[in-house]
């Protein structure tokens, strides 16, 4: 049965939230900036060079805090053969390829680049059941890069659409990503709007969609997470 929402105002659509990936990261950052500030203003006193390494730490603790932000949003449409884009991002390929690590055959492939600044939590792009799901060690190239999909470390995720399609979502790790997080478990029902994952410091995802799929996105364009629809089911 196909999982349909009513086309309603998201009153939660602007509220942030902290991702639970970043807690501890954000609370031992804390302790760092609070202690250069304390010996800042111990050792150096209140002279403008104590100002100057005080602001560097808190614009860098502000980078990090952004980083790790969680909005809550809520898909608003119908969601029957409906692919939304799985993470904040610019799209950066959208083209046929040959996928030889699951499907064995030719797929489109649309990828999101995710820079610093972007959210980093990652979305279901589909409901379905997850059928597959695989993480692959790898390099850390930069991610942007067309071999990232096949030579950097990796997690997938195969999802069975209700109409029989399957569709793949890869979480890809980039240059200064070192950890990628996947919640999905392959048996579970999946819808959209269900958390995908988390990947650390900047990276991209790559969505592999039966051939004929009517494609709703353009290269470059910028994407939101549970919101952007970048394709069509055919």
């Amino acid at each position: 049965m196909s999982k349909q929402k009513p086309i309603i105002h998201n009153k939660r659509r602007n509220k942030i939230r902290i991702h639970s990936e970043g807690k501890e990261t954000l609370i031992g950052a804390g302790w760092v900036l609070a202690i250069v500030v304390g010996l800042c203003l111990w050792l150096i006193g209140n002279h403008w060079t104590s100002y100057v390494i005080i602001g560097i730490f808190v614009v860098a603790y502000a980078i990090l805090l952004n980083f790790f932000r969680c909005p809550i949003r809520m898909f608003q449409g119908p969601t029957t053969k409906t692919v939304v884009a799985p993470a904040d991002g610019r799209v950066v390929v959208i083209e046929e390829v040959d996928e030889d690590e699951y499907f064995h055959d030719r797929r489109l492939m649309i990828s999101i680049f995710m820079s610093l600044v972007n959210v980093h939590a990652n979305w279901i792009p589909c409901e379905g059941t997850i059928v597959k799901v695989a993480h692959q060690k790898g390099n850390f190239m930069k991610a942007y890069l067309p071999k990232a999909s096949t030579e950097n470390e990796r997690s997938m995720i195969v999802i069975e659409t209700p109409h029989g399609e399957q569709v793949m979502a890869r979480q890809i790790a980039g240059a200064m990503a070192r950890r990628i997080v996947t919640y999905a478990e392959e048996g579970t029902d999946c819808f959209i709007d269900d958390h995908m994952g988390f990947i650390k410091f900047g990276s991209r995802v790559d969505v592999y969609l039966p051939l004929g799929t009517e494609v709703c996105v353009e290269l470059g364009q910028r994407t939101t997470g549970d919101e952007t629809i970048i394709a069509k089911l055919k």
